[in-house]
C-alpha cells in the first residue's frame, strides 16, 4: 500500500503544476487579495479527486474585484468553464467560484475559489482546520485516509472532512468501517469538527 502515498504525491505535484500554469495565486494577489490554500492539497491528502481549494479574502470586500480576478483567470485557454454562486446573504457569506481546467493529458481539474467576507463566521476557520488535521496525522492515519478516499467511487459524494474525522477521531481504518461510522454519524451540512 506504500504506492498510495506515491500516487498522492504525484497528484499533488500535478495540482501544483495547475496552480503555476493558471497563475491563480498571482491573479488574486494582483487585486490585493489574501489567498489561502485549504483542503486536501494543503493537508497532503489528495487522491483521485482533482480538486484544488482556496479561500480568499479582500479588505474591503468588493464584488467587482472578485469578477476582475476571475476575468483574468478566464484568459487562460485551459480554463474551460467557470461557475459562480452568490452566497453573500447565506450563512457562509461568500462568493463561490468553480473553475474547470483541462490539463495536457485531457484531465479536468476543479479549482474552488471561495471569496469570503471578513465578517463571515467561517473567515479563517478552514485554514485552522487544515492546519489541525495536518498536525494530527500519523503515517498510519494518512494511509488509511488515502485508501478510503481512493476506494469510494467519485459519483458517491462524501465530504473528505467526514473521512478525516472517522480516521483521526473514530479510529476507522477501512472503507467498510467508514460506511458504518458515517451511518452512525450523519451530517449533510457544514461539518465543523476540528481534531
Amino acid at each position: 500500500m506504500k504506492n498510495i502515498i506515491e500516487t498522492s504525491k504525484k497528484m499533488q505535484r500535478e495540482a501544483w503544476s495547475v496552480i503555476e500554469h493558471t497563475d491563480v495565486i498571482k491573479i488574486w494577489s494582483s487585486i490585493g487579495a489574501t489567498i489561502n490554500l485549504v483542503g486536501s492539497l494543503k493537508t497532503g491528502l489528495m487522491i483521485k479527486n482533482r480538486d484544488i481549494d482556496f479561500h480568499i479574502y479582500t479588505h474591503p470586500f468588493k464584488l467587482a474585484d472578485s469578477f476582475l480576478a476571475i476575468s483574468k483567470l478566464a484568459e487562460n485557454r485551459r480554463i474551460k468553464t467557470i461557475n459562480y454562486s452568490n452566497l453573500l446573504e447565506a450563512e457562509d457569506r461568500c462568493i463561490e467560484w468553480h473553475a474547470f481546467y483541462e490539463d495536457r493529458d485531457g484531465k479536468t481539474w476543479q479549482i474552488d475559489m471561495i471569496h469570503i467576507l471578513n465578517e463571515s463566521p467561517y473567515a479563517g476557520y478552514f485554514e485552522n482546520v487544515a492546519e489541525r488535521i495536518s498536525n494530527a496525522l500519523t503515517h498510519d492515519m494518512q494511509e488509511a485516509i488515502l485508501r478510503i478516499k481512493n476506494t469510494i467511487p467519485i459519483e458517491r459524494k462524501v465530504m473528505s472532512i467526514q473521512i478525516y474525522q472517522a480516521v483521526i477521531e473514530g479510529g476507522v481504518r477501512d472503507v467498510e468501517a467508514f460506511w458504518r461510522w458515517k451511518e452512525q454519524n450523519p451530517n449533510d451540512g457544514i461539518v465543523t469538527w476540528v481534531p
